[in-house]
């Protein structure tokens, strides 16, 4: 099994259902409410490691009933948490609109993961002993970048979710392996709308971006090679929640297991395809099995 540390937030997922997202000043009625272990740091550890790899997360959780539950949904998914610190005061929130079309919206509060702003004693040994390292912008950029940091000085690659979006230090971009924007962060990014366009600009900046394209798949490109689409499967959506987290962290054990990135990317995708079909991000996140049962069909 390869080995993926994980750098990012935990937040409690308080999630709304609704026929349709309201609209600025108006108050719509809801169908169903519930509340589910999330953050991006914490879904994509818990895909890497329902996908199959061996995961370790550092981030921190609050010393409220949130965080009791996050590090426990954690550890119940076979993600190592001796890293995870507990803080005083609240865990990270996320308030979650999901419409019957599957679509979001979302706030972040960022409670505890606002404190994760350096490495603590033992951290950067933990990057140094991992096949790749998991980094995502819901934790102050101090601390992302001296993730990145660690993994460039001990050879580890580094796989960078820019969101949410926000212009990036170019120390950061520098010590990124792996860009992994979807297609708004990366015109976000770059200021260009069109994924393929963006994704040359993006390649100024690092050495390989795959964009994520929703229901049309993903679009991979690295310097001096013709970019690729791999297209997603087709299938009905009933909560996109993540679903790129749930991407991300397969194709984070793809790769480690040395597989062709088209391979990869198809691989990711089928997880990925798996997980919008479920309610809710964490809970939606497929199994080895489940995957490999996708990517067969």
């Amino acid at each position: 099994m390869t080995h993926i540390a994980v750098l990012g937030s935990t937040n409690m997922d308080l999630v709304a259902y609704v026929e349709k997202a309201p609209q600025r000043g108006e108050t719509v009625t809801g169908r169903a409410f519930r509340t589910i272990p999330g953050g991006k740091g914490a879904n994509q550890a818990i895909a890497a490691a329902r996908a199959g790899a061996t995961v370790s997360m550092i981030g921190a959780v609050g010393n409220d009933g949130f965080g009791s539950r996050l590090r426990s949904t954690l550890e119940h998914s076979g993600v190592d948490t001796d890293h995870l610190r507990t803080t005083e005061g609240p865990s990270g929130t996320a308030h979650i609109v999901v419409d019957d079309d599957g679509s979001n919206a979302i706030v972040v509060v960022p409670g505890a993961n606002g404190t994760v702003d350096h490495l603590t004693p033992g951290d950067e040994g933990l990057i140094a002993s991992a096949d790749a390292l998991l980094l995502q912008l819901e934790i102050p950029l101090t601390a992302v970048l001296a993730g990145a940091r660690a993994a460039r000085a001990h050879g580890v690659r580094t796989i960078l979710t820019p969101a949410p979006a926000q212009p990036l230090p170019p120390e950061l971009l520098a010590a990124t392996d792996l860009l992994v924007p979807n297609e708004h962060e990366a015109a976000t990014l770059t200021g260009v709308p069109d994924p393929h366009a963006a994704a040359y600009v993006l390649l100024d900046q690092v050495p390989e971006v795959v964009i994520t394209l929703g229901a049309s798949g993903s679009l991979y490109a690295a310097r001096g090679q013709e970019p690729v689409t791999v297209p997603a499967p087709n299938v009905t959506a009933v909560d996109s929640t993540g679903a790129g987290d749930t991407f991300v962290g397969a194709l984070a054990v793809a790769l480690t297991e040395t597989r062709p990135m088209r391979e990869a990317l198809a691989w990711a995708a089928a997880a990925a395809a798996l997980s919008v079909q479920r309610a809710g991000a964490s809970a939606s996140m497929p199994t080895r099995q489940e995957i490999e049962a996708q990517f067969a069909s």
